[in-house]
């Protein structure tokens, strides 16, 4: 089983999505530092379900999403840099922590697409627009360009609905793109409720 390096994070990282980070703890810059030394440089991003971000003494989700690092870029005291969400794994156990978090992993199996779910799909992509609209306003939807790869695509709406972290966990967690399109359109249509009422 493989142990990667972990960010434990105050937010999803989907795959497909990108992720960009502000490094500035020690633990943290040593980590990047050892990536930058590998040939396919990947690091393992955790929801912080309970406590801060900097620091350490939180308390981590379980499922969270691999990340490629694709760019890093010095700053005087600090590097920024850009990862893009990949494969998602169940974490087994969490390990020594010195120098920066690690765990063992185990992988979960890509989700599959199907043309059967096309019509859920653009009723997920309806109602993520529509709650966009209204949570940003008219046109905040207009340079919303989905992958042509249905599967990015999906998780891409996952990643784009305005909602909540407790949610967007829930929707990483999907064991089948229908239950993720299906769990979209309730969450997405419960915040919708939520807007309207207030």
């Amino acid at each position: 089983m493989a142990v990667s390096p972990m960010f434990p994070l105050g937010s999803v990282l989907f795959p497909f999505m990108p992720i960009q980070l502000r490094i500035f703890e020690p633990r943290y810059l040593t980590l990047v530092g050892r990536l930058l030394d590998e040939e396919e440089p990947e690091f393992g991003v955790v929801l912080i379900e309970r406590g801060p971000e900097a620091g350490g003494g939180d308390q981590r989700a379980s499922v969270g999403t691999m990340a490629r690092l694709v760019s890093a870029a010095a700053g005087a005291d600090d590097l920024f840099i850009v990862g893009l969400g990949t494969k998602r794994f169940t974490v087994e156990r969490w390990v020594d922590e010195d120098p920066y978090p690690q765990a063992e992993l185990s992988m979960l199996p890509d989700l599959e697409w199907s043309e059967k779910l096309a019509p859920l799909r653009d009723q997920a992509e309806a109602v993520v627009r529509r709650l966009i609209t209204r949570a940003a306003g008219p046109m905040s939807d207009d340079d919303i360009e989905l992958s042509d790869d249905p599967v990015a695509a999906v998780w891409q709406l996952a990643a784009i609905a305005p909602l909540g972290d407790y949610d967007s966990y829930t929707l990483l967690r999907s064991t089948t793109l229908g239950g993720l399109l299906r769990q979209l359109i309730d969450l997405a249509l419960e915040a919708e409720e939520l807007w309207s009422a207030e």
